[in-house]
């Protein structure tokens, strides 16, 4: 029985649709190099089955090793976006720089709290310098702090 085109092509197709079943992500660059072999050999139609299989062996290999070594990492996610701010809660922290008439401080960490060692805070509360104040919530990107009695 020959190999022709169409059936690389049909595998291409059980191939992708398998990777949406299995959630791998790695059958989708084996269909993608059956998809390439197919088009190859109807272009081609006199290559061998070894060929073909080599072919379909190397562009997959190729789309895979491109994937996870290139495309994968520089589409992790670097933001500090989705960080839980609850877990923060609680955390206290040293008052290092006065809020003035309605602004507002800065308090340091001694463990970065979602990606920052220093925040903004305001306080209900009179706070001086090097007092020890805790997180009560957040209001955007600032702290809203009690003082440590």
């Amino acid at each position: 029985m020959d190999i022709v085109y169409w059936h690389w092509l049909v595998l291409a197709v059980l191939l992708v649709i398998l990777e949406i079943v299995v959630p791998s992500f790695a059958i989708l660059w084996f269909g993608l190099g059956a998809f390439i072999v197919g088009v190859l050999l109807w272009l081609v139609p006199q290559l061998s089955v070894t060929g073909q299989l080599l072919v379909w062996l190397i562009a997959s290999s190729g789309f895979a090793l491109f994937w996870f070594k290139y495309l994968k990492p520089r589409m992790l996610d670097k933001t500090l976006a989705g960080l839980s701010r609850e877990a923060a809660i609680g955390e206290s922290g040293r008052v290092i720089k006065l809020p003035v008439e309605h602004g507002r401080g800065v308090v340091r960490f001694t463990t970065p709290l979602v990606g920052a060692d220093e925040w903004e805070f305001i306080c209900d509360q009179t706070v001086s310098l090097g007092d020890r104040v805790f997180i009560k919530e957040f209001s955007g990107n600032t702290l809203v702090v009690v003082k440590l009695d």
